[in-house]
């Protein structure tokens, strides 16, 4: 990943490969800092009309040599029509787009800003739109270390040097999740994503402790969901618990991230087409994954634990049947109707464990259900919850992260759709509202031992964790690392 820097020089003595800066205005005009010389300021008046640059947010022209610039080239980078259209989300993207735009070498990033948040949108967006997935490439020798430089007209005061390390840490960790959600699934199952973590957490100092569950003691423990899903694969599953704990005592919120390698839908197999991303399958793991680490790094004030739910869904000799009971890590027996519906099996047995450690909050992260991209588009995550000021808080911290999300509801006319004439619960209720129904099953298993409610909300990111399109803004084409930004913005937000 490049080094993020904050400007120190003005724009004129910068002398790396290419400048970025915004265009706004119904008639474009470029806008920078003040310090943009006045040669170079008029060549980009002049040029502007004639190349029809476009002020749609991340579109870019590139200029090269520009009078009274060392840069190679300029970057123009669409801001909208109004300079701070769309916030911090407009800034994001726009970085992301110019990066990318930029192509190899030394980048420097000049849009207008006006607090932290809009330096860090651009911090992170400049990273993410940076991030490539190279690791099943073929080795093509040593690349220079690539740094990106943020000019930030705010005050020394306002601390933008800590703005852009925050801003690092988080664009750092995403990438992380991006990088586990695109590797092939023959080098990603349940004991590899475990080594994964286990080596992070050994580099950390002793700021984050590792526990695994092995297909052994989560047969002798209980814990029947993950279980059946994971014995049709030559692969056993695995629950890894990944915490931070600062000292004193803080709010402790629990993270439970679905964390299927790969899904076949078992023997409810799925078309074949059904199958190209299911890679994919484990993007909430990843995520809790990557926010528990990114917490410890940026030593939030709070205790957050992360319970990864690693399995493989695979039609094996002894996979799991449509009619098979199973019971799970709370004591309640499900009927499973549908192979292809595990997830929620696995989180359930993950939420269990979560609630025996007595947490203020539990979130599960799921790349749940295909009614909820139906419901909500592929760019949009649902949240469900228990608890109506936790589940808006949680769309309150997307839209700070510029994840989109939406509030959906839990209806209790629905869940009578759930009962089981062989079980304590079936998991899977009828098609209509598929995402809903899910939810209700979930919300079952956010209780302690006497029965009693834990906050609890589910982000269901089935539509935005993997992105099959082209790249666009700071977003990449495959794995976006979606929930890691609102997760640590909720979690921010309670120390």
């Amino acid at each position: 990943m490049p080094s993020l820097i904050l400007g120190s020089r003005s724009l004129a003595a910068w002398s790396g490969r290419t400048l970025v800066l915004g265009v706004t205005g119904s008639q474009p005009t470029a806008v920078a800092s003040a310090d943009l010389p006045k040669s170079a300021a008029a060549h980009l008046e002049a040029v502007l009309p004639a190349l029809e640059v476009s002020t749609t947010v991340g579109a870019t022209t590139t200029i090269p040599a520009v009078p009274g610039l060392k840069a190679t080239k300029v970057v123009l980078v669409g801001l909208g029509e109004e300079q701070g259209e769309g916030g911090t989300d407009s800034l994001r993207r726009a970085a992301g787009a110019a990066v990318r735009a930029a192509g190899q070498g030394s980048v420097a990033i000049a849009l207008p800003h006006d607090d932290d948040a809009d330096l860090a949108a651009i911090g992170e967006g400049a990273l993410a739109g940076d991030y490539t997935f190279t690791a099943h490439k073929s080795a093509t020798g040593e690349q220079e270390e690539r740094e990106i430089t943020v000019f930030s007209s705010l005050d020394r005061k306002a601390a933008p040097k800590e703005v852009l390390e925050t801003a690092a840490t988080i664009a750092r960790n995403v990438a992380w999740a991006r990088d586990l959600v695109n590797t092939a699934p023959n080098l990603l199952y349940p004991q590899s994503f475990t080594e994964q973590v286990q080596q992070v957490a050994k580099a950390s100092s002793g700021k984050l402790k590792v526990e695994v569950l092995d297909d052994k003691a989560l047969v002798e423990g209980g814990f029947g969901g993950i279980v059946g899903v994971g014995q049709g694969s030559s692969r056993p599953p695995r629950i890894v618990t990944l915490s931070y704990s600062p000292r004193g005592k803080k709010p402790h919120v629990a993270l439970v991230g679905k964390g299927i390698t790969f899904d076949t839908g078992g023997v409810c197999i799925k078309p074949s087409a059904s199958m190209a991303t299911m890679k994919s399958d484990m993007a909430g793991a990843a995520a809790v994954a990557a926010t528990v680490v990114a917490a410890a790094e940026l030593e939030l004030d709070v205790a957050v634990t992360g319970y990864l739910c690693l399995a493989e869904n695979m039609p094996g000799g002894n996979a799991q049947r449509p009619g098979d009971v199973v019971t799970m890590r709370n004591g309640m027996t499900v009927e499973i109707l549908d192979t292809d519906a595990e997830g929620r099996m696995v989180l359930a047995d993950g939420m269990s464990l979560a609630a025996e450690s007595g947490p203020d909050q539990i979130l599960d992260v799921a790349t749940l259900t295909g009614a909820c991209v139906v419901a909500l588009g592929p760019h949009i995550f649902g949240v469900m919850g228990n608890d109506e000021e936790l589940r808006t808080a949680i769309t309150e911290a997307a839209d700070r992260a510029d994840e989109p999300s939406w509030p959906l509801p839990l209806p209790t006319a629905l869940r009578a759709g759930l009962d089981s004439p062989t079980a304590d619960i079936a998991h899977k209720g009828d098609r209509m509202g598929g995402a809903l129904t899910a939810g209700l099953f979930l919300q079952e298993f956010a209780k302690d031992a006497d029965g009693e409610l834990i906050p609890w909300a589910h982000l269901d990111i089935a539509g935005p964790s993997f992105n099959e399109g082209g790249a666009t803004g700071h977003l990449p084409k495959g794995a976006t690392g979606v929930a890691v930004g609102t997760l640590l913005e909720h979690l921010a937000n309670l120390d």
